[in-house]
């Protein structure tokens, strides 16, 4: 081996690329930037329902906790929700009502879920889910059941602009 050679090792070795992240390929560990505030992402539930799919990422930043909805239909679609208290409801209910506003049932199914980082206990599972949105279409609830647990969940509709996404690897 010459001198240079061993001086400069690994030089010509390749630098393996880091794919430039999107909504649509967000991994647990990186960071994302939504209004002025930096999170990790430390979960990600992959929602499959015949065929339909859509992801939800957790995002972490100073004890503060907001899920990041994404789904591609005809468009990419995006969402960010804080999950709430919603003491007494019925799964299913036609009509929600959260903070004196009136929420309708939209849409309803089940699905197999993946997840990943603080959400692995979930993967494999099923989930019934219920979305609701408000007379206006601007503010959703998502309600879902694993098992016996009602998870329920305030959001609303963001820009994919909105949105700063920082590889974590």
């Amino acid at each position: 081996m010459s001198f240079l050679k061993r001086l400069f090792k690994g030089a010509d070795e390749k630098i393996p690329e880091t794919k430039d992240r999107t909504l649509l390929n967000i991994r647990v560990g990186d960071f994302v930037t939504y209004d002025l505030v930096d999170y990790e992402v430390t979960s990600k539930i992959h929602y499959n329902d015949s065929g339909y799919t859509w992801d939800a990422y957790q995002l972490a930043a100073n004890g503060k906790a907001l899920w990041l909805s994404v789904e591609l239909d005809d468009e990419i679609e995006v969402g960010m929700y804080e999950t709430i208290r919603l003491p007494g409801l019925e799964p299913g209910a036609r009509k929600v009502t959260y903070n004196g506003c009136a929420y309708y049932l939209e849409e309803q199914g089940k699905a197999y879920v993946k997840g990943e980082g603080r959400s692995e206990n979930v993967h494999g599972k099923n989930v019934d889910y219920y979305d609701y949105a408000d007379d206006s279409g601007e503010h959703y609830l998502s309600v879902e059941v694993w098992g016996g647990d009602v998870e329920v969940s305030y959001g609303y509709e963001i820009e994919e602009y909105e949105v700063t996404i920082l590889a974590g690897s």
